[in-house]
């Protein structure tokens, strides 16, 4: 295993604190929270059906998607804890997207927890991380034309709406934003 490697994987166990989060990377023993999550009505609507039907698939998706880019990067889609009590209630992460030039931010909570501040204390924390740590000159967002709240969100993280996309295997048209 080269250095590179080794310290992709270190970061990869990196947890991250804001005042009332903290942030993890994804593992196996989140299946149940993303067959919830990724199920819910708003996910689905406004970031897309991942056909995740069972914790089985759950599982998969982690280990197929997420853990091989922690492997990668070192960095990757982070669960979201509250420190009061310890809840799971949102994923936040950088991704690479097929589509995209530069590495792309995201995030999605339970709908319970929306309104609350925590997405974009999470996000605004993931992009701290990339453009410091990880020394990430530029971070992309894309979302739907009908999602407001993302597109706030996004805007108040300091990207700015540049052009519509599309990305492989999604035929919608998405808004996508860009740091300066």
């Amino acid at each position: 295993m080269s250095l590179k490697n080794q310290t992709n994987l270190q970061n990869g166990d990196k947890f991250y604190e804001t005042e009332r989060l903290i942030l993890r990377p994804m593992a196996a023993e989140d299946a149940e929270f993303i067959l919830t999550l990724y199920n819910s009505p708003k996910f689905i609507q406004y970031i897309g059906d991942r056909y995740i039907r069972t914790v089985a698939d759950a599982e998969n998706y982690i280990e197929r998607r997420f853990l091989p880019q922690f492997e990668k990067l070192g960095f990757g889609n982070y669960l979201i804890l509250t420190k009061e009590g310890n809840q799971k209630i949102g994923g936040v992460g950088i991704f690479e997207r097929d589509g995209l030039d530069v590495m792309d931010i995201g995030f999605s909570l339970l709908e319970e927890f929306e309104g609350k501040g925590y997405a974009y204390e999470a996000a605004l924390k993931i992009k701290s991380v990339g453009m410091n740590d990880f020394g990430l000159k530029k971070l992309s967002a894309i979302t739907t034309k009908d999602n407001a709240s993302s597109q706030k969100l996004i805007e108040k993280l300091g990207l700015k709406f540049q052009k519509f996309v599309t990305i492989p295997g999604d035929p919608e048209e998405l808004m996508y934003y860009e740091t300066e």
